[in-house]
């Protein structure tokens, strides 16, 4: 929590607020209410882990603050992507089950919605783990021998994020070959 705080008042971002919040990997900044809440581990933690996960929470609010595009976007298509995904699975069931090319094409439709929020999500997670990385040894949090630590755990959480996109991207691909809109030979 020091290390955010730390990170935040550096980048001018003083209205943001750093909380503590239940469960496992539950981190995360809410730009709505400005809030950055950090897990149990991350908030009291003093490990270069929880540090690295704290900053890129961080990372977040200095995007909001300074108008980080792809933070916007992400942020609009929020509604859409739920609905996306609470509608695409249903609808591709019953579709594929009764035959239904207009249902197919609306569950297909829905889905794409969910993969784009995947895509949009890439650049907002690596932009943030950038800003942190940058920030911890500006702010004397960590040393430059350190923040590789912290690369570490900023990466492999980043890359979570591209697998994500990469399996909706091919059951999207799945998904338009089974409707017949995509061959295998394309």
């Amino acid at each position: 929590a020091q290390a955010a705080q730390t990170i935040l008042r550096a980048s001018g971002s003083h209205d943001v607020t750093v909380e503590l919040t239940t469960g496992f990997l539950s981190d995360h900044y809410d730009p709505r209410g400005k809030v950055l809440r950090l897990s149990e581990s991350v908030y009291a933690g003093n490990s270069i882990a929880s540090v690295g996960v704290a900053a890129h929470e961080a990372g977040h609010a200095i995007q909001d603050a300074v108008g980080y595009a792809p933070l916007k976007l992400r942020g609009a298509l929020v509604p859409v992507s739920t609905i996306g995904s609470n509608l695409a699975w249903p609808l591709l069931m019953i579709g594929f089950i009764f035959m239904s090319q207009s249902l197919i094409m609306a569950g297909i439709l829905f889905f794409t919605l969910a993969v784009l929020f995947q895509i949009i999500t890439l650049p907002v997670e690596f932009n943030a783990s950038s800003r942190a990385l940058a920030a911890l040894p500006a702010a004397g949090i960590l040393s430059e021998s350190e923040v590789s630590g912290a690369r570490k755990v900023l990466s492999a959480a980043a890359l979570t994020y591209v697998a994500a996109a990469t399996a909706a991207v091919l059951q999207l691909l799945y998904f338009l070959m089974r409707a017949g809109l995509l061959s295998r030979d394309e």
